[in-house]
């Protein structure tokens, strides 16, 4: 027979840090403190991605390879999304998670297709408008991204237009989809964390306590 009595508390499912202290708790300093590490990580991941972009030898000529490695690019994108969709909802501070998602994943997503818009124009200069340089690649993945479309460099070939067209519907989705997925972690993220709170009965006095 167990000798657990009938105040004795049931084990309730929650995220792993319920005993972090919750955000709106901390002082000024601490989320400050906070905010800072959630943004050092995804800054530092965006310039060491940036550093590779400019760097790496992209000498190779556009081929089937080329849309092979995109797809396997965007298949680690969306396998990325998942993790850190599911990172959020057991992180002690989901909104500050989530950020640091973004941070991290919009970099690599934008710099997936600049790599490839530049080796097709390596390839095909007659694809754009005007030769590009790798920041020139870049600035217009970002135009097309942000849908502001200055104009001065467009897609020419059907090639070219394919893949910009690819990437017009999939920032549908990473707007649309993926931020919808993330904000639904961080509100799931929050609700557990709640729930958990509330589950979690006061501590009683010991006997010797006060009156």
């Amino acid at each position: 027979m167990s000798d657990e009595g009938p105040n004795a508390r049931v084990a309730q499912p929650g995220p792993p840090d319920v005993g972090v202290q919750a955000y709106e708790q901390l002082t000024r300093s601490e989320r400050r403190r906070l905010v800072r590490r959630a943004l050092v990580r995804p800054t530092l991941s965006a310039v060491a991605l940036l550093f590779l972009y400019f760097t790496l030898p992209l000498d190779r000529e556009f081929s089937d390879l080329t849309v092979l490695g995109l797809s396997a690019g965007l298949c680690v994108f969306a396998a990325l999304i998942v993790y850190q969709a599911r990172t959020i909802t057991r992180s002690p501070y989901p909104r500050l998670t989530a950020i640091t998602a973004l941070a991290f994943s919009i970099p690599l997503f934008v710099l997936l297709f600049a790599s490839v818009y530049y080796l097709l124009e390596r390839s095909a200069p007659s694809a754009f408008t005007e030769p590009m340089t790798r920041l020139d690649a870049l600035y217009f993945t970002v135009t097309v991204l942000t849908t502001v479309g200055f104009g001065d460099i467009a897609a020419v070939s059907e090639l070219a237009r394919a893949l910009t067209t690819v990437q017009m519907l999939l920032d549908l989705v990473l707007i649309g989809l993926v931020v919808r997925v993330l904000l639904h972690a961080v509100q799931t993220g929050l609700d557990s964390r709640t729930a958990a709170t509330a589950n979690d009965p006061p501590q009683r006095p010991g006997p010797g306590a006060a009156e």
